[in-house]
């Protein structure tokens, strides 16, 4: 019974909602005349947007070649007349890593890691697709080039090459972050 009670209770509120929801109210007259005299102004001109020419990004093509803040390296002073039998010769002995069978050209460092210790790790694309993590101490290129320091935008090598007498000579060399 009191469940019949209810019901009729909520059906009558139902009901009473839905007639107050449908009833006509003409309260909103003076909105009404608002509206219609806002209607009937003349409408503003809005200026259309101003064109601005776009944005053109600026390529910069001498990221590896030496800073203009640091001073020149001397290349002359590493290669100049050697006795053929030189202390500089390349350790024939020990394994070959996998980046020393690319050219150092078309190796491209595309990337830095820390490690836990702080230690710099670089990263390395090797052309066909691999990218190869590097640390100071490693080898890559074909000229047997030994990674001796690793920053956030480049790794400096030093490669051991003929010096054209049956000597070798030391070579320095560096990779700069990428940014294709």
């Amino acid at each position: 019974m009191a469940k019949q009670h209810a019901v009729k209770a909520w059906l009558t509120v139902c009901l009473v909602s839905l007639l107050t929801a449908c009833s006509q109210n003409q309260g909103f007259s003076d909105i009404d005349k608002f509206m219609e005299a806002t209607r009937a102004k003349p409408r503003g001109y809005v200026e259309p947007l101003p064109e601005f020419k776009a944005y053109e990004a600026f390529s910069y093509s001498a990221s590896d070649q030496r800073s203009p803040f640091e001073p020149p390296i001397e290349v002359q002073l590493t290669m100049m007349d050697q006795q053929q039998q030189s202390n500089v010769k390349p350790d024939l002995d020990r394994p070959r890593e996998v980046l020393e069978g690319y050219d150092l050209k078309s190796l491209k460092m595309v990337g830095t890691l820390t490690g836990s210790g702080g230690q710099m790790f670089a990263l390395i694309s090797d052309g066909d697709g691999g990218v190869h993590r590097v640390s100071k101490g490693n080898y890559m290129g074909k000229n047997y080039g030994r990674i001796v320091s690793i920053s956030e935008t480049r790794i400096e090598l030093i490669e051991i090459v003929p010096n054209g007498r049956g000597g070798w000579v030391e070579r320095p060399r560096s990779l700069s972050l990428y940014e294709g």
